[in-house]
């Protein structure tokens, strides 16, 4: 269901933790430069993995937003799979909002990620806000959201009375270790005592301000080639906030590195006057794959590239994304 405080007006639902699960990205079109004959099988198996960890352990499972890749996933067997693996979990799964999982600003009728609410096999928090409560081990956990895009609060003292702890998740850019223009820092969030983010692909280690620990646990799914060293994990949340990482099945090589390696060769250089003609033949087998990916990653790859060498003055780079996602969208229909 689309929770407006049902689960808060119910009892603590009894489990032995929570399963923390980093943003799915389901989707029937193969993303960026994997190569998996069988996609989207890949990320069904981890899902169903977690299906299978949840109810053996008797944990409750979260999502921490972007459970699609799109917010309208056409394809409707892919669907109907995915209802079949939620309604699998003992516990209802929990979700946040992600940015993938909306085409507006705010969840609506027309996201499939609400029809799968409406249809009862997963419960939605829409609004930035308490949402659930847990009794693990004599210990009630206080669950409260922030869906992408909507503010994260500096304070949820007294949201989520007669809890001994409160967990809050979040779907932003957030600034673990190095920031980057735009992104939120690590902050004090009076009254909560752990913060977990999605959105960031990335694990990162948890940092601790003002008394609020922040952690990041990343995608369970890789969609793009700088993930290639991120070990895919659902994470065991103990009632006294202790995170134990569970390891999904995964293969170690997904991605197409075509064309990857040409930077590195051609930091050999050749005498004056003689051309390498291994990087050449590489340049030239680049051209020719752009077209492999099912999103178009390997294009855009090449024309970011491009916009960082000649300085591309920034509408003129808003217009050219435009119709490369445009073209792509025509592309996977």
């Amino acid at each position: 269901m689309i929770l407006a405080g049902e689960r808060l007006d119910a009892p603590p639902l009894a489990c032995a933790g929570l399963l923390l699960i980093g943003d799915p990205h389901v989707s029937s079109r193969r993303p960026g430069r994997r190569r998996d004959p069988d996609w989207p099988g890949p990320v069904l198996a981890k899902l169903d993995h977690c299906v299978a960890l949840a109810n053996a352990r008797d944990l409750a499972p979260v999502l921490l937003g972007d459970l699609f890749e799109h917010p309208v996933e056409p394809d409707e067997s892919l669907k109907a799979r995915l209802v079949r693996i939620l309604k699998a979990f003992r516990h209802r799964p929990l979700a946040n909002v992600g940015n993938h999982d909306i085409r507006h600003t705010r969840l609506s009728d027309g996201d499939s990620l609400a029809v799968l609410a409406l249809s009862d096999v997963l419960d939605i928090a829409p609004d930035s806000g308490p949402a659930a409560r847990f009794a693990i081990d004599g210990t009630v956990l206080g669950l409260g959201v922030t869906p992408f895009g909507q503010v994260i609060p500096d304070d949820v003292t007294g949201l989520l009375p007669a809890c001994d702890r409160t967990v809050w998740l979040t779907h932003h850019d957030i600034a673990f270790g190095a920031g980057y223009p735009g992104a939120v820092p690590p902050h004090r969030v009076a009254g909560c005592d752990l913060v977990v983010n999605g959105h960031v692909h990335k694990r990162h280690r948890p940092i601790t301000v003002g008394g609020t620990l922040w952690f990041n646990p990343g995608n369970i799914t890789r969609t793009s080639v700088d993930l290639l060293a991120h070990e895919p994990a659902a994470w065991i949340l103990s009632a006294d906030l202790a995170l134990a990482p569970e390891v999904l099945p995964h293969a170690a090589e997904v991605f197409d590195l075509t064309g990857r390696q040409v930077a590195a060769a051609q930091d050999f250089a050749p005498a004056p006057g003689v051309e390498s003609a291994f990087v050449s033949l590489l340049q030239a087998e680049t051209a020719t794959d752009l077209a492999r990916s099912d999103d178009g990653a390997m294009i855009r790859e090449e024309i970011e590239a491009k916009f960082v060498r000649d300085d591309t003055p920034e509408p003129v780079r808003a217009a050219i994304r435009s119709l490369v996602e445009a073209a792509t969208a025509r592309r996977g229909r």
